[in-house]
């Protein structure tokens, strides 16, 4: 068993703490770090968790790409999260890599890469904070709580959720004016299915292209989802009948 980190999220938090502004007056103002800090203060956190959770094998911290197949998707994608990386970010990133397993995989986020590794062999658990991981099965560990055992069902159920609510902080919509507790109603009153998710972005006077479109940013890929030969996605596609429950067939990634 190993622990499946998100260290993005570790990385960039630890070396946002330990940045400092230097006002020299006039019309300067100059940002600072010290290396040493921001390091072991990342060290302290990936301990942190390790200890939290007891007995497993390794920690292996996952890292995005600097190229993300969604851009290709829908250029907007994440387009507003244009402020750069802390001090030390990319210094911090390369020492872990000589110290711990790293893996990174070409043009995925981090997010792809846990649930591709999280279900290609099981008895993991991922470690992360962001509520896209809720869509794979397996222990999930958010940093702050116990571990949850999220199972097949729920994480496809889930995806059917952010389908339509959407996520702002990475910049897909989903169904104007539906949130979270809304989604999930209409699951609930309607059927887990892509049918409902259809009808509700109908409402809205959007046809099932953009539907799928938003399926597919929301979607945290799995094993079946990428083509390790030719280092592909495949792109979730509904399932076939429209009043199908939720599962998904793939087609392979157009370049």
């Amino acid at each position: 068993m190993s622990l499946l980190i998100d260290a993005d999220y570790i990385v960039y938090k630890c070396c946002a703490a330990c940045e400092t502004e230097i006002d020299y007056g006039e019309d300067v103002i100059v940002v600072t770090s010290r290396f040493s800090e921001a390091y072991n203060m990342a060290l302290n956190e990936l301990y942190n968790i390790a200890n939290n959770l007891g007995c497993f094998d390794d920690s292996i911290l996952f890292f995005s790409d600097s190229s993300n197949f969604r851009k290709r998707l829908d250029p907007t994608y994440k387009g507003h999260r244009n402020r750069k990386k802390p001090c030390g970010y990319k210094r911090v990133i390369n020492k872990l890599k000589e110290d711990f397993p790293v893996v990174v995989m070409p043009n995925l986020e981090a997010d792809d890469a846990i649930g591709i590794y999280a279900t290609k062999e099981e008895g993991h658990i991922i470690c992360s904070p962001d509520k896209d991981m809720r869509q794979i099965p397996g222990e999930l560990y958010d940093l702050s709580n116990e571990v949850t055992l999220i199972t097949a069902e729920q994480g496809n159920r889930w995806h059917l959720v952010q389908t339509m609510a959407g996520d702002q902080t990475d910049g897909y919509a989903g169904v104007p004016s539906i949130g979270v507790k809304r989604a999930e109603a209409l699951l609930d009153s309607k059927g887990c299915s892509w049918k409902t998710v259809v009808e509700a972005f109908a409402e809205k006077d959007l046809d099932e292209d953009h539907a799928l479109l938003n399926a597919r940013l929301a979607k945290i890929l799995q094993v079946n989802d990428y083509d390790f030969t030719n280092q592909e996605v495949r792109l979730w596609t509904p399932p076939s009948g429209a009043g199908a429950e939720d599962g998904a067939t793939v087609q392979t990634e157009a370049n």
